[in-house]
């Protein structure tokens, strides 16, 4: 008979998963994990098959909080500029409070280890952000563009505000407005 599931175990793996995997990468042997975790590594695989599959859940967990942290309280009213603002000041703010899960989840959004099935599911928890993306460049020079393109761009802009942020965070609000200004710019 299996043993019943714990999702406070489940959450502490994952937990534990983000911060071995920002510290020690993707190569972090599953027993350092479940040992962050204070659980046996036989336990670690009572909630994940494989490792494989412990990182593509923990891929999608992590796009996930992404995305609705960056859509939560989006003022729907305002002005499309506005909204943009939003996003990108939420997620930037996510991303400097939780460097262990950027770290991550930028680790994990190159591994090879993460399947079609879970970057596609990966993209869909984007959709809102993507449409506000798409609503931005509708008339602007990147029109043409294909969204992956503007995507990456947009994601390089990220990685650099985020890294002034955190290196100079008295003047963390004027990077992310800076960030922003630049890539509202390029859209529209």
């Amino acid at each position: 008979m299996a043993k019943p599931r714990s999702e406070e175990k489940r959450s502490a793996i994952m937990a534990a998963a983000v911060r071995v995997i920002a510290a020690q990468g993707l190569g972090a042997p599953t027993a350092t994990i479940a040992q962050e975790a204070g659980v046996a590594n036989g336990s670690l695989f009572t909630y994940f098959e494989t490792k494989a599959d412990l990182f593509n859940q923990l891929y999608l967990e992590l796009k996930s909080e992404l995305a609705s942290v960056s859509l939560k309280g989006l003022p729907v009213t305002a002005d499309l500029r506005k909204q943009m603002l939003h996003a990108w000041s939420r997620s930037m703010d996510w991303a400097v409070s939780n460097p262990g899960k950027r770290r991550a989840l930028a680790q994990l959004g190159v591994s090879d280890e993460i399947t079609p099935a879970s970057r596609e599911a990966g993209h869909k928890t984007m959709t809102g952000i993507a449409a506000l993306l798409e609503r931005s460049r509708a008339k602007g020079p990147m029109r043409q563009v294909p969204m992956g393109f503007i995507v990456a761009i947009m994601n390089a802009m990220g990685d650099a505000t985020m890294d002034f942020m955190i290196h100079d965070p008295t003047h963390a609000k004027k990077h992310c407005k800076a960030g922003f200004d630049a890539l509202w710019r390029m859209l529209a």
